[in-house]
């Protein structure tokens, strides 16, 4: 029986792509678009559409011979203008202080003869698409957003995304690893994760055996415990519709486009692709030929229709994936929610919030579920809890340090008064002070799920929900912000 791999590779092979889409899809004037990368930047910023910036090219020995290096940032990323499959690249995160060398995202470092040398292989066209003599350009290292921060290894994670017929046909996210040097190529060492089009949440995880050159399926980030699938892309929409757009500009039918995600500037186009591979339909479990048969001769006026479209017919079945890939249930911000106490429960609204690392409960509601005696007991010591307590003219440190005082001095009185339902008292400060709040142990029913959580009380009747779960308590959970309010328990 044939692998999932292998029948992938029957229902669109590549020689099926160049025939089926590559050739009747994308013209000669524009496959010349997409394979020059500087032109192709022109084109794109003349369309006003995001691209890193340029910072400077070298055409020829003469013009490398009088480059000026000292215009050079400390961090960059250097490029073949017509290289293939990320070949070439050299990504520079900085300057070694004490020998004045850049150093790589390898962290080898690297001199300007050295530099000087590779810029001439890439004259030499040992990078190219045809091996022809090309040109080399620098431009902007773009900043890591920080969702990728614990997935990237010293380089910039890419989303590519397929666009047939003004529609997004298929997304994944593709991860820089050490194997691959900082480099978010499969074929170089790299990961790739499907995402779903319309939440923008990754899916399935694949890898590459460099030696046999098979791609295999993972759930965790190598040698770690940190799942694959889940990850939330940001901009997402925003990404769709600029990969659509990219299409309109180009003139080419068929492509991919690989964005990058700015920490400052969000999605920019990092080059559009007119050969794009077939591992992504790897990264989806999913044959790419169904789809792009699914959207062939379709009208689509706009980019942001093809994009809600798309999204409509190839989105929205993530949920049951991502549950089975990490065994943790999908929801969303919104939940109402069974809270007991020592009176009994109650059903309320809450909130579940990642920001905050605690959960916390309105103080009507502690007294309604039976932490009266906490509430009295703690008034009794602090009246003015719910408040900051503040030494005017200190600093942060000593309030801190004071009201740990406090607390140390009267905490074992309060527990006692409180009838030991006090379990701790929580020192939390912020730009105003230092604020000091009660800690009781509770139970909530999330979702079907029983978690016994320890949470502060606080004063929440101005705010709109009684209830805040912060992600100490929702370990089991994968927060999904575009799901509408969810009424079921």
């Amino acid at each position: 029986m044939l692998s999932y791999l292998e029948r992938s590779k029957l229902i669109l092979g590549m020689n099926a792509r160049n025939m089926l889409y590559v050739r009747p899809y994308n013209p000669k004037s524009a496959k010349k678009i997409a394979d020059d990368k500087l032109l192709c930047k022109k084109v794109l910023k003349k369309a006003d559409l995001p691209v890193p910036f340029l910072l400077g090219k070298i055409r020829n020995p003469e013009e490398l011979a009088n480059f000026d290096w000292n215009t050079l940032p400390k961090s960059f990323v250097l490029k073949p203008n017509r290289g293939l499959g990320g070949e070439g690249i050299m990504v520079v995160y900085g300057k070694n202080k004490k020998s004045g060398n850049w150093v790589k995202a390898d962290r080898q470092e690297i001199t300007i003869p050295e530099l000087e040398a590779h810029i001439r292989n890439v004259f030499e066209g040992n990078y190219s698409l045809s091996g022809q003599p090309d040109t080399v350009f620098f431009e902007e290292r773009v900043k890591l957003n920080r969702i990728f921060k614990p997935y990237s290894y010293r380089g910039i994670p890419d989303v590519r995304i397929i666009v047939f017929n003004r529609m997004p046909i298929m997304a994944m996210l593709r991860l820089p690893t050490e194997q691959s040097r900082g480099r978010a190529n499969l074929h170089l060492g790299g990961i790739c994760l499907g995402i779903d089009l319309t939440t923008g949440v990754t899916t399935h995880a694949i890898s590459r055996n460099l030696s046999t050159q098979q791609d295999y399926r993972i759930e965790y980030l190598p040698g770690t415990r940190i799942p694959l699938a889940g990850i939330r892309i940001p901009y997402w929409q925003e990404s769709l519709e600029i990969a659509s757009m990219c299409q309109e500009v180009s003139g080419l039918g068929f492509l991919g486009v690989d964005i990058m995600l700015d920490r400052d500037r969000g999605p920019v186009v990092a080059e559009i692709n007119a050969r794009p591979g077939l591992s992504i339909q790897n990264a989806n479990q999913a044959p790419l030929r169904e789809r792009l048969e699914r959207v062939k001769g379709l009208k689509i006026s706009s980019a942001k229709k093809g994009v809600r479209l798309a999204q409509d017919l190839f989105g929205g079945e993530i949920e049951e994936e991502v549950e089975e890939a990490t065994g943790k249930r999908v929801v969303g911000i919104f939940k109402k929610i069974i809270i007991e106490g020592p009176r009994g429960k109650r059903i309320v609204d809450a909130k579940l919030d990642t920001g905050a690392y605690y959960t916390s409960i309105d103080e009507e509601l502690a007294i309604e579920l039976g932490f009266g005696e906490v509430v009295k007991a703690f008034k009794e010591y602090f009246p003015h809890f719910h408040g900051s307590l503040m030494f005017p003219g200190k600093d942060i440190d000593y309030q801190l340090a004071e009201t740990r005082k406090i607390r140390d001095l009267h905490i074992e009185e309060i527990v006692q008064k409180s009838t030991g339902l006090l379990q701790n008292i929580r020192l939390v400060s912020s730009s105003n002070g230092i604020s000091i709040r009660p800690v009781i142990e509770t139970k909530i029913i999330l979702d079907r799920s029983a978690i016994l959580t320890k949470a502060t009380i606080v004063r929440r009747k101005h705010l709109r929900f009684p209830v805040i779960i912060g992600r100490k308590s929702l370990k089991s959970f994968i927060i999904d912000v575009g799901k509408k309010k969810e009424e079921s328990l």
